[in-house]
């Protein structure tokens, strides 16, 4: 009977673990995505500081979709969406806090239950190796 509750026990914390660790790979690959995002809106802001204020840039609308802008108008979007991605990429960074002490919450729980019932760790390796 215990031998069964240990076994669900294990079976939920796999399954936590299995969410959380695929929660956690998300969000670093938004971190990353935004991070580019970033990068791209500053190394524009940078090229259209070096033209002339009386200069005319192209801005696309959608695919192949081109309109002309004042270089203040595509200096302020670009400045928009560096601090769009940085206020997303703190945001992200606290998610990955979070969701990384959850997995070790998960982890310490799982190290416990293996503690407690030392059983439970030969049935899962006797598992992983047929």
């Amino acid at each position: 009977m215990a031998d069964d509750a240990n076994r669900a026990t294990f079976l939920e914390i796999q399954g936590r673990m299995i969410e959380i660790t695929g929660k956690l790979k998300q969000v670093q690959t938004q971190i990353r995505n935004k991070e580019g995002e970033k990068k791209r809106a500053f190394l524009t802001l940078e090229e259209l500081k070096q033209l002339s204020d009386d200069t005319n840039g192209e801005r696309e609308l959608c695919y192949n979709k081109f309109v002309l802008e004042l270089k203040s108008v595509l200096m302020n979007e670009q400045e928009q969406k560096l601090k769009d991605s940085e206020a997303a990429i703190g945001s992200l960074h606290s998610s990955k806090e979070y969701l990384e002490k959850q997995l070790a919450e998960v982890e310490n729980n799982l190290r416990e239950l293996l503690q407690q019932d030392p059983g439970i760790a030969r049935q899962i390796m006797s598992m992983s190796l047929a």
